[in-house]
């Protein structure tokens, strides 16, 4: 056949992806391991490397005792204490109206169809009078009214002081947005008067 005519030598080190030739060692390194000796801990360095320091090895390294693991599992009378091993009730689901599916299929033998749910209006929503709009003048005057009566509170607890500077403040962001709420209102005013 073709391929056995084709046969070629192999020559040593060329194989299929030219794998290098097996390491060689020094004599030394051969008789430690056909002796079945351990190799030597400290070696002298060789030409190409730079002599370093020796380190002293550590003459031991001391671990922390191991201490006494508790066991993560646990006993199985803990485990039926806790309810694992009861099995749950049963909770039927809730059941189709037979009545209402014996109308649907008489309907469907009857007319070939399938009916039409009637669907109902809902009622009509009463619309509520919305209650009147109380005027920010008047809200105002009633938040002005509840810091004097807070801070009066606070002076008879003897922490008048502690909250004085805050509510005067406040009092006075109040008056200033009436003023500017009263200008608005005697502007329109006379804009009104002076179109009639």
């Amino acid at each position: 056949m073709a391929s056995q005519e084709r046969v070629e030598t192999v020559t040593k080190g060329t194989a299929f992806w030219r794998c290098p030739k097996p390491a060689t060692y020094a004599p030394e390194t051969c008789e430690l391991l056909r002796g079945g000796d351990t190799l030597p801990l400290q070696c002298s360095p060789t030409s190409s490397q730079r002599v370093l320091p020796s380190k002293q090895l550590a003459s031991a390294i001391y671990l922390p005792p191991i201490l006494a693991v508790r066991s993560h599992l646990r006993p199985a009378s803990m485990c039926q204490a806790n309810g694992a091993y009861s099995r749950e009730q049963f909770k039927p689901q809730a059941t189709r109206d037979l009545e209402k599916e014996k109308r649907r299929l008489q309907n469907i033998f009857a007319t070939g169809k399938e009916p039409a749910e009637r669907k109902r209006k809902p009622p009509p929503v009463r619309q509520e009078n919305p209650a009147p709009e109380l005027d920010r003048f008047e809200e105002l005057v009633k938040e002005i009214q509840e810091r004097k009566e807070f801070l009066a509170d606070m002076e008879a607890l003897g922490q008048g002081r502690q909250y004085q500077g805050i509510i005067l403040t406040e009092i006075s962001q109040k008056l200033q947005e009436m003023e500017d709420l009263d200008h608005k209102r005697s502007e329109e005013l006379r804009k009104a008067l002076a179109t009639t």
